[in-house]
């Protein structure tokens, strides 16, 4: 497919995020301007390098010791000015893969240990947070937790830890601010059976008609 922009302009530049402006193209070839942000640098920002690499992770964390609980947090946002709710997610540092960086963030964000479960890759690969703005991707991590809420927060993160079992979570989507992953994952926490709790991670393959 050509290239839909002529030129990108970074705006703004911290080591959190990026603000660019594109001169972009219609497929009319009619120029317009289109505004987004991204984790990455000008040198690394996906429409140049075509990189598929995840900026972040989200962790699908089930209580160890009992597999009908999962592992929330709730989180004040400060764009939304209040407190939502999320499954454990961060930013994947230099040198990580998705699955070590999850394992740090849960006992950050948590003090629980991660003891990370595989299954189909697809469910393991990046996918897009909101591609009308940004070209951030993040992957998921699934697995148990195991230990305790023994945490030292960071000043700028008030998160709570929450142990919930299927009805809290129910509770939780048709009542509270949530986030769209965690509403989507918690999906499959829902349906899922005690005795093998991951088996939608394995059990995709394509049957015969």
């Amino acid at each position: 497919m050509t290239d839909k922009f002529t030129s990108i302009e970074n705006l703004y530049e911290n080591r959190f995020l990026n603000f660019y402006h594109m001169d972009a193209l219609t497929d009319s070839g009619r120029a317009f301007d289109y505004f987004f942000v991204s984790r990455n640098g000008k040198d690394r920002i996906r429409i140049l390098t075509g990189s598929d690499k995840p900026e972040g992770c989200v962790i699908y964390p089930l209580l160890k010791e009992d597999p009908e609980k999962i592992i929330l947090i709730r989180q004040y946002r400060y764009p939304l000015g209040r407190f939502i709710y999320e499954l454990p997610a961060g930013l994947i540092e230099e040198g990580e893969t998705p699955t070590q960086a999850a394992i740090r963030e849960l006992k950050e964000e948590t003090g629980y240990e991660l003891e990370p479960v595989t299954g189909d890759e697809m469910w393991n690969r990046p996918f897009y947070m909101g591609a009308g703005y940004t070209d951030e991707s993040s992957a998921t991590v699934f697995g148990y937790a195991k230990g305790s809420t023994v945490r030292t927060p960071e000043d700028t993160e008030s998160i709570s830890v929450i142990v919930a079992d299927k009805a809290e979570v129910r509770r939780i989507i048709r009542q509270e601010q949530v986030s769209l992953r965690m509403a989507f994952l918690c999906m499959n926490f829902l349906n899922s059976d005690p005795r093998d709790p991951f088996a939608f991670i394995r059990n995709c393959e394509e049957k015969p008609e």
